[in-house]
């Protein structure tokens, strides 16, 4: 331990003689490290909001019955699941599960009388729907759908509220194909009009309760159930618990649903590993040219140690250890900027602006994670060592005459 103490304190003295091409190594190192670390936690960040917001939209859990995820239905719940009602209490009887919650989805058309347009529509338990997952819907006119309503009741997309020329108690009607396959009418009105920050969706969005979805389609069956865990590790196991309990259903985890969160997370996998890639080898670059410079200026010193009893392979550990040195302050230096402006954004919120697709933007946050930083750190030091030894291993080992006549 000593001895490593003391060529470690002359790898440090040693990175002290050229302090200006110290200074720019160390920077760059920074500013490399800081990068990394930067985009990694904006990706990851990125990922953990996609990944709750995909397990509030569908659960943490869906079940359904096998067909129902594999095949396409000829009529409005073909597949559907019949004996909700005990099938989620045996649910609920799990101590990982906190809700489930119920969902008819189905496609028509909607009219006021003039004018018709195709819409994609879901039934709801209003009011445990919006208890489990918060404001996920930004209401623009009017109210969110109640339990219990004597009318049967409905909100609208604000593109297709807007081509409907609807507005909140505005009286419509939903036209749907039933279960046996027959066409069904019925009138609803307006509750409330919501934009989710997808136009696209918004023009064909209509949320309604259970019932009245059931009552159009003359069915008691829902598509599926949506289980929601007491928290996101969760799902492995009870969704294994589920499968176990329940063969006869299928029983899918949210990434199974999250196409988009999937090809996001393999998108930013690729940008940002590219990056990273090519940053670490600016920094290797860059070590590698100062640690070159620095040799060719200490060659005859090196074969003035040679000469007085000195290894190549202690040279060789001492210059090692310089390129360590400069790329392990640099590296922490650039942890440390990174960290304080991930803490920064805490503090001082910076809103993105809005994705491909989307009409909102959404906060700009960067994940501190410390698995992350370990590797980020280890990876630069590592890569600095290798790069300090790859280029001095020529010069520790020339004839002690060839490196004291070196001019």
């Amino acid at each position: 331990m000593s001895d490593l103490r003391m060529w470690l304190k002359f790898a440090t003295q040693n990175t002290l003689r050229n302090r200006r091409r110290s200074l720019v190594t160390v920077s760059i190192a920074a500013l490399g490290t800081a990068a990394i670390l930067l985009a990694g936690g904006f990706a990851l960040s990125t990922y953990e909001a996609l990944a709750q917001a995909a397990a509030r939209t569908t659960g943490h859990l869906i079940l359904g019955t096998p067909e129902q995820f594999a095949r396409d239905e000829d009529t409005p719940l073909q597949y559907g699941l019949d004996g909700v009602a005990a099938l989620r209490a045996q649910l609920l009887a799990d101590q990982a599960v906190r809700q489930v919650l119920p969902r008819v989805e189905f496609s028509g058309l909607i009219s006021n009388g003039d004018k018709s347009t195709v819409m994609m529509a879901t039934g709801v338990e209003p009011d445990s729907e919006f208890a489990v997952k918060g404001p996920f819907l930004t209401i623009t006119a009017g109210h969110v759908l109640a339990s219990g309503s004597q009318d049967a009741e409905i909100m609208l997309g604000e593109g297709l509220a807007r081509s409907l020329k609807a507005t909140p108690g505005s009286s419509l009607t939903l036209l749907a194909s039933t279960t046996e396959g027959a066409m069904n009418a019925l009138d609803v009105r307006v509750k409330g009009i919501f934009s989710t920050g997808v136009p696209d969706i918004d023009k064909r969005l209509v949320y309604t309760d259970i019932a009245t979805a059931q009552k159009l389609l003359v069915t008691q069956r829902v598509t599926s159930l949506g289980v929601f865990l007491d928290r996101m590790e969760s799902t492995g196991p009870a969704q294994q618990r589920l499968a176990a309990q329940f063969p006869q259903l299928a029983v899918q985890s949210w990434t199974d649903q999250a196409f988009f969160y999937r090809s996001v997370r393999a998108l930013y996998n690729r940008i940002f590993g590219a990056l990273g890639l090519i940053i670490g080898v600016i920094v290797v670059f860059v070590v590698t040219n100062a640690m070159a410079m620095a040799i060719i200026e200490r060659t005859r010193e090196i074969g003035t140690l040679r000469a007085l009893g000195t290894l190549p392979s202690q040279l060789l550990r001492t210059l090692a250890l310089e390129g360590m040195v400069l790329g392990g302050v640099g590296a922490l230096a650039g942890a440390a900027l990174s960290l304080g402006i991930s803490l920064l954004l805490y503090v001082v919120p910076v809103n993105m602006p809005p994705p491909p697709g989307r009409s909102v933007g959404y906060p700009l946050n960067i994940s501190i994670d410390p698995l992350l930083y370990a590797a980020t750190l280890a990876a630069m030091v590592l890569l600095t060592m290798l790069a300090s030894s790859w280029v001095a291993r020529k010069t520790v080992h020339l004839p002690v005459v060839d490196a004291l006549a070196h001019t």
